[in-house]
């Protein structure tokens, strides 16, 4: 199946750009008319997507949602460190906090777009059905991620064509309300496979359903008694009825060479076409220790990546893995790099030797355990304590670059897995009281993640069985993949384990921080200001 292959273009706020996006062909200097044509329609679908590739593998979305949290601290680079330390520098005019919500916005217009324009295009009836809900599948995403975020939001649920100046925010309860219901109704209409790879599909549908359900269900005035059976029993569908399966070797899940496999179940598309790439997957950038310089033997390359050193794990996440049993501590960090620069290389170090070793927590066991004592002593033998130096995760690494320096990557960005739909199902079915089947749904994860020989040794009994056990298990499997800051603040966690495992963070974090703060923009330009659009409390 094709891939949808995104532009960096989508339709404005007034209706006024759009793309095509299947075929590659770009559509410039087009009128809000063209959109009620069928072509013109189906861009509008198309372009409902792009808003996706601001999020989802940039370095903005990786710093909203993985630092400043329990498992990732700050590197020794980058503009952003008070997102980690929540200094006053975390405030209402950080562009972050302000793109985020404008792209979103302009994202959800596009949305309703689609959705206001539909019952007079003409285009066959079911096919239209399955357009509409890919739009309010998207409508529902941008929404969820928004409610989290800010809280209260403006509810915008028709098409934008001309300026507005008067916004208000809505209860958190009515925006879950309407993100349930465009994911009820994108349910019943879209389709097990679409046929272009990448487009929302029903287990998608029922996956973020299931999360949003899950997150809903931990809000006191949103909160509705069956939601976390209703997340349990969705997800429990995901698992059982599309013919997804975890793959028998979590490293295998992010091998680029086999981004569609069995257990995506659904990605942004990236593309190595360098003319609609845009500004492509950049994680593989970010999360980098730097082994380039001041080390012998070593120089930067394309497979060992450009190292921003932005975020660093916690010690907490070092320690979070037993290294004997799970395989998910190789698999998600690179640990050695060998000997590349041959006007470098140290006394008796040859190409291809160990060059750097960077050591998890306990170095001196795992030094003694280490069988190349040779090797280790000619390299730099590195601890984490340093902010350059640390575990580099290696999920995100990008070894199709083109060039060294290039930054845009090509590797696509799963969203959802069906590793994570076993562990929303664990939770929802842990806080039902359904403790043996929560274990099962653990214990699938566990195997998988287990070295082989050790599966048993992996699993769980009833009583390992709470909630820090449930986020220490999605630290392990889903390190990195824009989840963190969400789950804690989902589990009302955040505060308390910043204060615990996260040193930069501890001494500044406050409850206040559980959302970001509404953009100061926004405020300035609704009618009546502060008064009309409150802004969060404390900032």
């Amino acid at each position: 199946m094709k891939k949808i292959i995104l532009f960096a273009c989508s339709l404005a706020i007034f209706s006024q750009a759009c793309n095509g996006v299947l075929d590659e062909e770009v559509v410039s200097s087009v009128t809000p008319e063209y959109y009620q044509t069928t072509t013109g329609f189906e861009d509008a679908v198309k372009a409902s997507y792009e808003p996706l590739r601001t999020w989802y593998g940039t370095q903005r979305g990786f710093t909203l949602t993985v630092f400043g949290t329990d498992t990732y601290t700050k590197g020794a680079d980058g503009d952003y460190k008070y997102v980690n330390d929540y200094t006053p520098n975390l405030n209402s005019q950080v562009d972050y906090i302000r793109d985020l919500w404008n792209d979103f916005y302009r994202a959800i217009n596009t949305t309703n777009t689609v959705i206001d324009r539909a019952p007079s295009i003409p285009l066959d009836e079911a096919l239209k059905a399955i357009r509409v809900g890919e739009a309010r599948f998207l409508r529902a995403h941008y929404y969820f991620v928004l409610v989290q975020t800010y809280g209260p939001l403006h509810l915008a649920l028709k098409e934008t064509t001309e300026v507005q100046t008067t916004a208000s925010r809505s209860p958190v309860k009515d925006v879950y309300d309407v993100i349930v219901s465009d994911l009820e109704s994108a349910i019943a209409v879209l389709p097990v496979k679409p046929n272009d790879y990448g487009r929302a599909s029903k287990p998608a549908a029922e996956h973020l359903l299931a999360k949003v359900l899950l997150t809903r269900a931990s809000i006191p005035e949103a909160a509705k008694p069956d939601d976390n059976q209703r997340t349990a029993d969705l997800a429990k569908g995901v698992i059982a009825n599309y013919g997804l399966a975890l793959l028998p070797n979590f490293a295998a899940v992010f091998d680029q060479g086999n981004q569609q496999h069995s257990e995506v179940v659904w990605a942004v598309q990236y593309t190595q076409d360098l003319i609609t790439n845009g500004t492509g997957n950049s994680g593989h950038l970010y999360f980098l220790m730097e082994y380039d310089a001041g080390h012998k033997g070593t120089q930067r390359d394309i497979a060992n990546g450009r190292p921003f050193k932005r975020f660093k794990p916690t010690l907490y996440t070092l320690d979070l893995f037993d290294r004997t049993k799970d395989s998910r501590y190789n698999g998600s960090f690179k640990q050695v790099f060998y000997a590349n620069n041959p006007a470098t290389l140290a006394p008796g170090m040859k190409l291809g030797d160990t060059a750097i070793w960077v050591a998890p927590t306990n170095i001196s066991a795992e030094f003694k355990a280490t069988k190349n004592y040779e090797i280790i002593d000619r390299a730099a033998v590195l601890t984490p304590g340093n902010y350059r130096y640390f575990p580099s995760l290696s999920k995100f690494l990008d070894p199709l670059r083109p060039s060294v320096q290039h930054e845009p990557g090509s590797r696509d960005f799963m969203v959802a897995r069906l590793a994570e739909t076993y562990l929303i199902a664990a939770e929802a079915l842990y806080k039902v009281g359904n403790i043996d089947e929560a274990v099962q749904h653990i214990n699938a994860v566990r195997r998988r993640a287990a070295m082989p020989g050790k599966e048993l040794e992996m699993e769980i009994t009833a009583d390992q069985l709470n909630m820090d056990f449930i986020l220490d298990e999605r630290a392990r499997e889903l390190l990195g993949e824009m989840d963190r800051w969400f789950d804690l603040v989902r589990t009302g966690t955040l505060v308390e384990r910043v204060k615990k495992y996260n040193p930069d963070g501890a001494p500044n974090i406050q409850p206040f921080h559980v959302l970001r703060p509404i953009p100061n923009d926004q405020i300035d330009r609704t009618e009546g200001g502060v008064a009309s659009f409150p802004q969060n409390p404390g900032y």
